[in-house]
């Protein structure tokens, strides 16, 4: 299935999302990597395998394989790190600020893939999760490297937009 064929899936109530996923996919704050790079590591961080596998497919004309399993990794790494530093954050005890993560993290960059990248893909998977540790850190870090605001927010309406297509498509399944 492709995404032309999950929009054209896309029940009337969710003209709105059609909208916002063709304004998200066209736009031009984004370099192709980085647009494709969050919308894959967003979709496999939404757990709905009818988007994932639109998007992967589809993420194969515009990344190469490298950087789609860099995306998938940032992915993988942040389902950690969301749950971890969100919940040491919800706890509400300071103390648990000043015990070490100790969380392996092996994959940290690959050759082709600048820092910034797999920061936005960071900030757009750490909002699906709602992990604002993780949200702050990343901005941060983006923000050091000269990243404007208005190409962060780019992925975070990326990542709002692909959340709300696995949603809708998901919720569409199980009633249909």
């Amino acid at each position: 299935m492709s995404i032309s064929a999950l929009k054209a899936a896309l029940p009337p109530y969710a003209r709105d999302l059609e909208l916002n996923l063709d304004s998200v996919l066209t736009g031009d704050l984004l370099t192709e990597q980085q647009l494709w790079g969050t919308v894959l590591a967003c979709a496999m961080t939404t757990r709905s395998a009818l988007v994932l596998r639109a998007v992967a497919a589809e993420a194969d004309d515009h990344l190469k394989p490298e950087v789609a399993e860099t995306a998938k990794a940032v992915a993988s790494r942040m389902a950690i790190h969301n749950v971890y530093f969100r919940a040491k954050h919800l706890i509400g005890d300071e103390a648990y600020q000043h015990l070490p993560a100790r969380l392996r993290r092996q994959v940290t960059s690959t050759p082709g893939v600048p820092m910034v990248d797999s920061e936005l893909w960071s900030v757009a998977v750490s909002a699906i999760t709602g992990c604002g540790v993780c949200l702050e850190s990343h901005e941060r870090s983006l923000h050091g490297a000269g990243v404007s605001r208005e190409v962060v927010d780019e992925v975070l309406r990326a990542a709002a937009v692909v959340h709300a297509l696995a949603v809708t498509l998901d919720t569409e399944a199980a009633l249909g």
